[in-house]
Order: structure tokens, then sequence, then C-alpha cells
């Protein structure tokens, strides 16, 4: 059976525009996938032949090696309904837009996300979430694929906290989410969200190439003032940079490589280990 029958397919293909780090990372296909039934096919498929394989959403949360020797799966399912106060999204769609378009229908609740550039899948998964709130907070139920199969999830099914969730104890694919928003003022959200990107803008990196935050925050402190204090700010191995703006991401300057990256996460964990006892939690996903 030829990949081809499973999507579009790209091989030997350089990854570089399918992550937010902008790093190189070559992988034996591509295949980018538009419905569930392809889907499951292609997920049997891979695994009768025991060919490894992983999904990304936008590439926001991911660290890329060099060479991964296996399948990348992109899904495109990017429909979106929204009914009075209730929306219906697959998991392709991107927050920042979500986030947009429900402001435009009058709804509220998602306004910290206007400047998050995952999607609304990947957000789900690690329960994305700025300024107190998060995504979790407003999922009624998720659509998966689970042992290959769709199950719906309803939200006393799922567990979620900070920048986690218990689906990422399970072994399933995101398909669609179903949140209820709150009815809201067009104006106001707007106005809200202007004032976010101003003050993400003075306070991260965002001319950069990152995925965002590199650590989560252990409970009553900051990742971010822990790694400042050690003096990493600006700290650089090959193209990868510790940012001088905030210290809990990593950023990009041209030429990063996903081992660069990995290596600057591994000697902050060792160093804040060494003077705080503290085991800082990564936020984002390495696959390799």
């Amino acid at each position: 059976m030829s990949l081809d029958n499973f999507g579009i397919v790209y091989k030997n293909k350089d990854l570089y525009d399918y992550n937010t780090y902008k790093v190189h990372s070559i992988v034996n296909y591509l295949i980018i996938v538009s419905n569930v039934v392809k889907l499951t096919n292609l997920i049997d498929y891979l695994n009768k032949n025991n060919i490894k394989y992983f999904v990304i959403g936008n590439g926001s949360n991911i660290i890329l090696t060099s060479v991964y020797d296996g399948v990348v799966i992109k899904l495109d399912m990017n429909e979106l309904e929204i009914n009075n106060n209730e929306v219906t999204v697959g998991a392709s769609y991107m927050l920042n837009r979500l986030a947009m378009d429900t402001i435009e229908h009058n709804l509220s609740g998602l306004e910290w996300a206007s400047g998050i550039p995952g999607s609304v899948g990947g957000s789900a998964y690690g329960n994305a979430g700025a300024y107190n709130d998060a995504i979790g907070n407003y999922i009624e139920e998720i659509e998966v694929l689970e042992n290959n199969h769709i199950k719906v999830l309803k939200k006393n099914d799922i567990f979620f906290e900070y920048r986690s969730s218990s689906l990422q104890k399970r072994d399933l694919i995101i398909l669609k989410l179903t949140l209820k928003l709150k009815k809201g003022s067009k104006q106001e959200s707007l106005a809200l969200v202007k004032d976010r990107l101003e003050r993400r803008l003075a306070s991260q990196p965002l001319e950069y190439p990152s995925a965002g935050s590199v650590f989560r925050n252990p409970e009553g402190l900051y990742a971010g003032k822990l790694i400042e204090d050690l003096g990493f700010k600006g700290k650089s191995i090959g193209g990868a940079e510790i940012s001088s703006k905030h210290a809990n991401f990593i950023i990009n300057k041209g030429n990063a490589t996903g081992e660069d990256i990995k290596e600057l996460i591994q000697l902050i964990i060792k160093e804040v280990k060494n003077k705080y006892n503290i085991d800082l939690v990564l936020e984002q996903k390495i696959i390799d």
C-alpha cells in the first residue's frame, strides 16, 4: 500500500516551517491528513509495519532533533461551528485565530489566547493558558482517537491542572473540541486583547523564534526568576540562547539546532536543582 493513500506525502522533509523554534529537522515522511478515516487507516498501517510516528499541530510546543527516523503526521482539521455560546472546532484550528473569531461573535473567555500560536488540539492536550485562565476551563467535550477508535470524552472524564491534563497520560490524538464560552462585548474583549498584546511585547522575546515558556512555574515561584537569578540570561549554546528579556524563553538566534536547545534545557534543570533543590518540569515536548 502506498502512503499516498492517506494524505499529502512529503519524503525526506525538513520540518523547518512546521515548528516555531525554526530548527531544521529531517523526517522520513511528513503526511498531511485531512479526515478521520484516512488518519485511522494510516495509524493502522504504521502500527502493523512497526513504523514510529508522532502527530503535530502547529509545532509550537515541541523541540525537534536534527533527524527523525519515522513519520510525522500533521492534521488538517479546521472546521469551526459557533451556535450561541457553544463552539465546536477542529484540532488543527489555531488557538489565537479561534480567540479572535469568538470575539467577533461577542463571546468572551478566550481573550488570553489571542497571542498564543498553538493549535486547539495541542492547547487542550497541555491545558494552555495565560493570565490565570486556561482552555480547560471552557471545554465541554473532546473527540479523540484512542486505540484507533473514535471516542468522546466529557469534561468530567478529563482532569485539567496547571499546564497539564490527564490527556497526556493516554495514548490518543485529539480530533475536535466543544467549548462553552460566555456572552460578552466585542469592544471590551478587543480592549483586553490590546492590553495583553502590549504586555507580551514588553516582556517576551516575540521577535525571535521560540516555543514560549520552557518550564512550568513551580508552585508559588516563577521559573524565569529562578533561571535569571542563576545569571543565565543571555547564555547560549550554539544558536540557542536564554532570552535576555525573559529567562523562561529559549530563543533561536539564527542557526540553533534541537540539540542546542536540549543542551541548554539540561543545563538549566541541573543548575536549578543544584542551587534551589527544585525539579523544574519541562512544558515543551522533546521529539527524538
